[in-house]
């Protein structure tokens, strides 16, 4: 299993990211910084951490997703390779086109960081299939531009077809429908604001992050 992280200017979970990653796989990620220009080969799976990549500047992700190695994830997402991003990672999906809709400000206006409840609202999909039926699950929130938006008929469509595949319970930043997380229409691109790599340790409060790497994994 070869996967990777990328890092960004600012980036602070690709730590986290690459420490749950090989935990679970026994390999040691690619970190990939994001000037280069191309992935590593054979690549299983790409993680866009956390964090506040350029500052947040604009808006949160839209300078790291005219990063040149993004062009390249957007190629080899189209190819078929698995893309998971979480919290600014999802920023930056979203920024990039890969997924649809935006991250907008919180509701409240404040940063909120702590545990959340969610739901696996489909667990069919390669990113929450280990969880086996499994509906309620508590990950880490740590951001302050977490509101997902799109219109009205992207998130009838979103629902319909299965693309959310989390929504919070009890909504901590205004998101539409208490969407926190969605794939695209192939089904290997996720972005989620909850971090389900800082999930994966008992010593940090908690493991329900290790179904979604498992799904992943056992997709791949």
């Amino acid at each position: 299993m070869k996967t990777a992280v990328i890092v960004f200017p600012a980036s602070n979970c690709d730590r986290d990211a690459a420490v749950a990653l090989e935990n679970l796989t026994g390999r040691a990620p690619e970190m990939v910084w994001h000037r280069d220009t191309s992935l590593p080969k054979r690549l299983d799976l790409v993680v866009i951490p956390g964090g506040f990549s350029y500052g947040d500047y604009l808006r949160s992700g839209a300078m790291a997703a005219r990063s040149p190695i993004v062009q390249d994830i957007i190629a080899a997402a189209g190819k078929g390779l698995t893309v998971a991003g979480f919290c600014n990672g999802f920023q930056i999906l979203t920024e990039a086109g890969l997924l649809p809709g935006a991250l907008m400000r919180n509701q409240s206006l404040k940063y909120v960081c702590k545990p959340q409840k969610l739901r696996i609202t489909n667990s069919d999909s390669r990113f929450t299939k280990a969880y086996n039926g499994t509906a309620d699950v508590t990950f880490p929130i740590a951001h302050h531009d977490g509101n997902y938006f799109a219109d009205d008929e992207t998130l009838t469509r979103l629902e319909k077809s299965g693309r959310v595949i989390v929504k919070y319970d009890g909504n901590p930043n205004g998101s539409a429908r208490d969407i926190a997380g969605i794939c695209n229409e192939a089904g290997n691109v996720m972005g989620m604001m909850p971090h389900p790599e800082r999930a994966v340790d008992p010593l940090h409060g908690g493991t329900d992050g290790i179904a979604l790497f498992k799904s992943i994994l056992e997709s791949i």
